[in-house]
């Protein structure tokens, strides 16, 4: 009794003390994580075809493609994206177009979304990796009716032109919806926040395996690697002291580019003022 009681009192402080190590070096922790998938779906690649294979019938092929609820909710996650990016953009130029009011929210925020989006499941997901490592789809290789060989992760091949397997587009953009906005959320709100996006991206992520658009290794992957750019990104502007950027200073450039702006837009409206009354001014001589 008490030896089973002390073990599990090590492995609780094992578990605790694992857990601090990768809150305090999340960025490294990632960077294993990737590492460790990446080398396992190396060693076993078939475990990629035997997940994709729970979803895969001889008779209907990926049966799930059929279900029209499915098809919909595929669409949820980039339309959770598109709003959120649209109202980080309006906060932006609401602020150019008003720059002697205080922003609807400080102005970090906006900027580490909108620059996180682009450069993870932007840039390194769609444009890098989908666009040029050339791994067929599930639906594309031989085991599951179609005309291609399977092949590893990181393997750049000939096989796909572009939007390719490697690696998931909708799971990069769940884990955005989760890391992101949940680093910028108030912190009594991100329980909430977190009950929502976190079962949304696992049901996001899992939805495009059952469709046969993508491998496990595609999905697990993905999340590492738009985790890793949204890390980087909040510590690149987030950093404490002189090293990151602050609302204040943003607000500040934010107000000097707006009242530049409104002063070139009053002299062009004058100066196409001008011109109109000369204009007018030649028939009225006629």
């Amino acid at each position: 009794m008490e030896d089973g009681l002390e073990n599990k009192t090590m492995k609780t402080a094992a578990l605790s003390a694992g857990c601090r190590w990768i809150a305090h070096r999340p960025v490294v922790s990632v960077c294993l994580y990737i590492v460790a998938v990446s080398a396992f779906f190396l060693l076993f690649p078939q475990v990629d075809l035997w997940a994709s294979g729970l979803f895969y019938s001889d008779v209907g092929g990926f049966f799930a493609k059929s279900e029209p609820l499915l098809r919909r909710f595929r669409h949820l996650g980039p339309h959770l994206v598109k709003l959120i990016a649209i109202a980080c953009l309006l906060t932006l130029l609401l602020k150019l177009v008003l720059p002697g009011r205080r922003p609807l929210m400080p102005l970090r925020m906006p900027v580490f979304l909108l620059t996180s989006l682009i450069l993870g499941p932007g840039v390194l997901v769609n444009l890098i990796l989908k666009n040029n490592w050339g791994r067929p789809r599930p639906v594309m290789v031989e085991i599951f009716g179609g005309d291609m060989p399977y092949q590893p992760v990181w393997k750049i091949t000939q096989w796909c032109d572009t939007n390719c397997s490697f690696v998931s587009g909708e799971a990069s953009a769940g884990m955005w919806l989760v890391a992101a906005v949940v680093f910028v959320a108030p912190l009594a709100w991100r329980p909430l926040f977190l009950a929502f996006f976190l079962p949304l991206s696992l049901l996001l992520s899992l939805n495009r395996i059952v469709f046969g658009g993508h491998f496990l290794s595609d999905t697990l992957l993905s999340w590492g690697l738009t985790l890793l750019v949204i890390l980087l990104v909040h510590r690149l502007i987030y950093r404490p002291g002189a090293g990151g950027l602050r609302d204040s200073w943003l607000d500040e450039k934010f107000t000097r580019f707006g009242r530049r702006l409104h002063v070139e837009a009053k002299r062009t409206g004058a100066r196409l003022s001008g011109a109109a009354h000369r204009f007018l001014g030649k028939f009225k001589s006629g």
